[in-house]
């Protein structure tokens, strides 16, 4: 163990730790979730930590030896072999002050042994006065959360993509697969089956749409506004140097935020993002209900769709199969349906110039997207991928749909079709059969009407 110092006396360290005190008394100090801050704000944090150091150093703040060090220390950090250095638990200081130290320590310790220092020797470069040089960590924590976002958005956005890909496969495949549509789980009028998964595509395709904007939400940032957002012990052009930097380190279109103060308050762009991936969620939740519906049976229920098979269905029922990935992807959703309601109360739930909330809000929208994202590898590849239309029984619903009839309102008017249906269902005949048998039209005629009855057909 080392000994080291703060404003709180002194405290024993393990030699090999690469954090320092703070860390140190963070880690005895917090311990109610059981799990650290997501190592994607973390690396959002050492990626900010190396932008301010470029910056300092060209407004002649940090010396070029120290600058670089601290540069090395944060690739190295990014390399990923350095993460249990970093186990600071999520409920702790609520602008994710101990977060933010414990990175400071670490790239501190790290820049140190660089220069050929020791683990703790804060003469060489100091976590606050070198390594945290114009920050506060209530900029530089939500701007992390920003970045962390932005990064896992444009995963969540391809894995999805590929799900869209999957739903539009079916679509074509499906195109001449005619079926009973339904409204209020009772018979409507006809439909392909292409048509509905091509309906989902189009659904996720705007969630597309709402991620995106979201995101360019988050490329707004306040970083370097040190505190409340003023800019305060910092020379003017420290935050957009500061951008620069972090542009050229991660390829993005970040930017300087229009009101400092503003933007270090309001976390509502981090709760806009967490809105659409509820939304997703949401759509995601009712295309698996309807998976299950659409798959139900095999012999009892709708059986209009067959989806692959990927584990037995029961314990004690021989040959059951469930639909278990549309029931993992639901529980999923509903999970982040939860999240967002967390991060929209911890959003609103600031005072004054600080939200203290933002380790949850970062915590929830880093979990959502993770799920999200593997959500949608798992039921693109695993489910509907396989999926196969049960063509004679979306033939024969079709054929038996109450709904069919209203295809015949232009011919034969509203209240004619009615009679016919109430027959129908009272002498368990199809309409076919019963406009056939009472000779109200040819079955040429029928059969053209009835081949227009999945679209506009007057």
């Amino acid at each position: 163990m080392r000994i080291e110092k703060d404003l709180l006396g002194v405290k024993t360290v393990p030699d090999d730790a690469l954090y320092g005190i703070h860390t140190a008394r963070s880690l005895d100090n917090f311990n109610v979730a059981g799990e650290r801050v997501p190592l994607e704000i973390i690396y959002g944090m050492v990626k900010l930590k190396w932008a301010c150091a470029k910056a300092n150093r060209r407004l002649g703040l940090l010396s070029e030896k120290k600058a670089t060090a601290m540069v090395q220390a944060c690739r190295r950090i990014l390399g990923g072999n350095l993460d249990s250095h970093f186990s600071v638990d999520v409920f702790q200081a609520g602008s994710g002050t101990s977060s933010n130290m414990n990175v400071n320590e670490v790239v501190a310790n790290v820049a140190c042994e660089w220069l050929g220092g020791r683990r703790g020797e804060r003469t060489r470069v100091h976590p606050n006065d070198d390594v945290n040089k114009g920050e506060s960590t209530n900029n530089v924590f939500p701007s992390a959360i920003k970045i962390a976002s932005v990064d896992l958005s444009e995963i969540l956005l391809k894995n999805l993509g590929l799900l869209i890909r999957q739903l539009r496969n079916k679509g074509t495949a499906f195109t001449k697969v005619i079926k009973s549509g339904r409204t209020h789980l009772q018979d409507a009028v006809p439909v392909t089956l292409g048509q509905e998964f091509n309906a989902y595509a189009r659904a996720l395709e705007k969630d597309v749409a709402r991620v995106g904007q979201a995101a360019e939400k988050l490329l707004e940032l306040g970083v370097g506004g040190n505190a409340i957002g003023t800019g305060i012990n910092t020379k003017k052009m420290f935050r957009p140097f500061i951008v620069r930097e972090l542009n050229a380190i991660t390829g993005k279109r970040y930017k300087v935020a229009m009101d400092g103060i503003e933007i270090t308050q309001f976390m509502t762009d981090l709760a806009e993002m967490s809105a659409a991936l509820k939304l997703l969620a949401l759509d995601l939740l009712k295309i698996c209900n309807d998976l299950r519906l659409l798959s139900s049976g095999p012999n009892t229920g709708l059986g209009e769709i067959v989806l692959p098979p990927v584990e037995p269905g029961s314990s004690i029922m021989p040959g059951k199969i469930n639909p278990s990935i549309c029931e993992a992807m639901g529980m999923a959703c509903l999970q982040v349906v939860g999240f967002d309601h967390a991060v929209s109360m911890a959003c609103g739930a600031g005072q004054l110039e600080l939200n203290t909330n933002m380790p949850l809000i970062g915590y929830n929208l880093v979990k959502s997207f993770r799920i999200l994202e593997r959500g949608c590898t798992m039921l693109a590849s695993k489910c509907v991928a396989g999926i196969r239309a049960n063509r004679e029984t979306c033939a024969a619903h079709f054929e038996r749909s109450a709904g069919l009839a209203t295809v015949l309102n232009p011919k034969l008017g509203y209240d004619r079709v009615a009679e016919l249906v109430k027959e129908s269902l009272r002498a368990r005949k199809t309409i076919r059969r019963l406009v056939l048998d009472q000779n109200i039209m040819s079955e040429k005629e029928l059969n053209r009407i009835l081949a227009r009855s999945t679209g506009p057909n007057l």
